[in-house]
């Protein structure tokens, strides 16, 4: 195989071990017997197992971001809130033990993890802002940045309930979440932003 493509089975079968089974429970030998490569193979491409988890979360964090990019910007605010909404839970939907496992962060507080998901967490913010009418407003804006970070925090918090019990179906949930960003808003920023009835 070539390097590209070599690299790129090792973190699909690291993502689906890892999802699947404890961080502990994941052998390197069972990896690469998997991957049909020697051990040694393997740890020229990830020095460590560590190396490969942390990889492995990158990948899974970087396709969840990826799948919000493509809602058009030139929605009213409340439309692209709930088509970003809509792409996130069917791309988690999709990859719910892999979604857990990068939110629950399988080796506690390991520095290089917690900065994978805050990542993802920045860039969400980022992406939720971007070209969004109010943007420029809100820049900035400690009151309203701080909502919405806490927004993110519940909707991770809700999700992962959503994907381990699942109870309510996707546009149910869809709707809870765009309500209560919008109540949210309404405190965070009342003269500033007219909230849609």
């Amino acid at each position: 195989m070539e390097t590209d493509q070599r690299r790129a089975q090792l973190l699909e079968l690291a993502k689906a071990s890892f999802s699947s089974r404890a961080y502990d429970d994941v052998s390197i030998d069972d990896l690469a017997r998997e991957a049909r490569i020697s051990k040694g193979l393997l740890y020229h491409y990830f020095p460590t197992k560590r190396d490969l988890y942390v990889a492995g979360l990158s990948e899974i964090a970087h396709e969840l971001v990826a799948a919000i990019t493509g809602v058009p910007e030139d929605l009213a605010p409340i439309e692209r809130v709930r088509a970003s909404l809509d792409a996130y839970l069917t791309h988690i939907s999709r990859q719910a033990r892999a979604f857990v496992s990068l939110m629950r962060g399988g080796i506690g507080s390991d520095p290089e993890v917690v900065a994978v998901v805050e990542s993802v967490r920045t860039r969400l913010f980022e992406r939720f802002l971007s070209g969004s009418p109010f943007a420029g407003l809100f820049t900035g804006d400690a009151r309203f940045e701080t909502a919405v970070r806490g927004w993110i925090g519940f909707v991770e918090a809700a999700t992962i309930d959503w994907c381990t019990h699942p109870r309510l179906t996707q546009l149910e949930l869809r709707e809870l979440l765009t309500q209560i960003l919008f109540e949210i808003v309404k405190v965070a920023a009342p003269s500033v932003f007219r909230v849609p009835s």
